[in-house]
């Protein structure tokens, strides 16, 4: 940098041309000086060398475009068939409701990035990403009527009189509503989230101890953020909770349900309050990739010498792919895992035997406004099953269909009066006569028998419908809430908690897996979904499907070693 202090006549302009320099470089240097043009006569100005010019702050480079030659379409990545049937898996996990979510995470929490290859396939298409109620634009109203898209549903199976042929063809029964929901997540993108254990009088017989389930139950209720905080000190809540006490029904409690109410902190966001399996899904891929396909549809399973060595997958344009696998993990519902295993000719007596759902009985009571203070907040009480009492009581609101249950933007309106809900669920036996078969003479569009459905209720079950009847009737007279309308059953499969086609248990002519939910005889096949719970018990059940299936892929990955 040279300095140069001006002389008679001087301006900017005659100095660059006298020291062959930029006006601008000049103009830069001496900020002080405002005119190229002005006499600068006295000024002490700064020239630069040609090495040490000073860039002109307006003058700074633009920045190099990033290229991306890999995007998203969607908010989760997928892989094609074709892309995984060139690959050898070391586990693919069909389905990915509440028991493939959970398997998929622990997997890739324990093995983290050790190189093994996970596939995973799913009959349903994109739906949401995340559970219904975390919508912003979903009410109760709006909710009812989403979830009664017949799009979303397939309606499963027909029945028949004992007496006749199971190969007579009749048509749909009116007697019996179960039905199948086809989508990534599965029903847990459309579920309460209530998430009650399993009373140990009902898991004491199962082939798995009592220490096994408390370890599992609690690795689930941690991952999936269960807690009774929700209603916790809700006014509503409290105030009726301490009149069941009081009145008989000393083990009533806040509910337990799968929500993160962890406040913002450090930036993180807790976005998804209630839980769905998108969440396990976000769990695992943030461990370790694996690949995903949709929009197909398992419809075989393949075996040599004993063990599972792969699964025959059609894509919703109707190709063909071979996946090969070391092992697979069904878990693709209660229907439709025995289906996939008899199409299959995987043997086992018990394969679609021992269908079990909860009865489920229901009223509406109403509760007057002045009981209680301002702040009312939302009603969620459990009343749980006890060893003398072979049925649970869940008590929703306040609103019709339980409008305030979870939170909404919209405000609760001045009323004198409120409805509550009253949801009996009440155990059924598990029976050998109550099962799924393939019909012999209707195939689905991908070639695959559908199912026929045979199920009723035993005089036991029926004594604890009528029980159970009564229970709701002296918990809304307790509550000084007197029932709105005569107390009504629901159908046989509508509470949708249906379990036990895939039971697991120690004797294979009973049960269709082993206690880990391995398939009896075929090494590598799993299942992990509602159907291996042995007995209904009267709690909700996925909160036991996945603690089993956690305990299900801990033995895989012992397998591997």
């Amino acid at each position: 940098m040279k300095v140069y202090v001006a002389d008679d006549g001087d301006t900017l302009r005659s100095i660059a041309e006298k020291y062959h320099v930029g006006i601008q470089d000049l103009l830069s240097c001496n900020q002080h000086i405002t005119s190229p043009d002005q006499q600068i006569k006295g000024e002490v100005v700064k020239i630069s060398s040609p090495s040490m010019k000073l860039r002109n702050p307006a003058a700074i480079p633009h920045c190099e475009p990033e290229s991306q030659s890999d995007y998203l379409d969607q908010w989760i990545p997928l892989t094609s068939l074709e892309q995984m049937a060139q690959i050898e898996y070391d586990v693919i996990i069909v389905g990915t409701g509440a028991g493939g979510g959970a398997v998929l995470w622990r997997l890739c929490e324990q093995w983290g990035r050790n190189g093994k290859r996970i596939g995973v396939i799913e009959a349903g298409d994109l739906f949401l990403p995340t559970n219904v109620q975390n919508i912003p634009t979903m009410n109760a109203e709006r909710y009812g009527k989403f979830w009664a898209n017949p799009k979303f549903w397939k309606r499963i199976g027909m029945s028949w009189p004992d007496h006749l042929h199971e190969n007579t063809l009749f048509p749909e029964s009116s007697e019996l509503a179960f039905k199948q929901f086809l989508a990534l997540g599965g029903r847990t993108v459309l579920w309460n989230a209530v998430c009650p254990r399993m009373h140990t009088a009902d898991i004491v017989k199962w082939p798995v101890s009592l220490q096994d389930m408390n370890l599992y139950y609690n690795i689930a209720e941690q991952v999936m953020n269960v807690s009774q905080s929700y209603t916790h000190g809700s006014s509503i809540t409290q105030i009726l909770l301490s009149q069941l006490r009081k009145g008989g029904f000393p083990e009533a409690t806040d509910e337990p349900i799968a929500a993160d109410l962890a406040e913002t902190k450090y930036g993180e966001i807790h976005s998804n309050v209630f839980f769905s399996s998108i969440l396990f899904l976000a769990r695992a891929l943030n461990k370790r990739p694996f690949d995903l396909a949709i929009k197909s549809r398992a419809v075989e399973l393949l075996t040599e010498k004993g063990k599972v060595v792969g699964v025959k997958v059609v894509s919703s344009d109707k190709k063909n792919y071979l996946l090969k696998a070391k092992t697979i993990v069904l878990s693709t519902s209660t229907f439709e895992t025995p289906r996939i295993l008899l199409h299959s000719g995987i043997s086992g007596t018990a394969i679609g035997h021992y269908l079990t759902n909860h009865s489920r009985v229901v009223g509406t009571g109403i509760v007057c406004r002045d009981d209680f203070p301002e702040i009312l907040g939302t009603l969620g009480i459990l009343i749980p099953r006890t060893v003398d009492r072979p049925y649970q009581i869940q008590i929703h609101g306040p609103g019709k269909n339980s409008e305030y249950y979870w939170y909404a933007y919209n405000e609760k309106p001045l009323r004198k009066e409120w409805e509550i809900d009253f949801i009996g669920s009440g155990m059924v036996e598990s029976r050998y006569e109550n099962k799924i078969v393939l019909d012999p003479l209707m195939r689905d569009e991908y070639g695959v028998p559908e199912l026929k459905v045979q199920f009723s209720y035993s005089e036991r079950d029926e004594d604890i419908i009528q029980k159970m009847g009564e229970g709701l009737k002296q918990a809304s007279s307790t509550l000084k809430a007197p029932l709105v309308s005569e107390i009504c059953r629901k159908l046989p499969g509508d509470e949708i908690h249906e379990m036990g086609t895939c039971r697991m248990g120690d004797n294979p002519s009973t049960s269709a897996t082993n206690p880990y939910g391995q398939i009896h005889g075929v090494l590598g096949l799993y299942i992990a979904d509602n159907s291996v719970i042995p007995t209904s018990g009267a709690a909700n059940p996925t909160l036991t499907t996945i603690a089993l299936a956690i305990r299900t892929a801990d033995y895989i990955i012992q397998q591997f070693k």
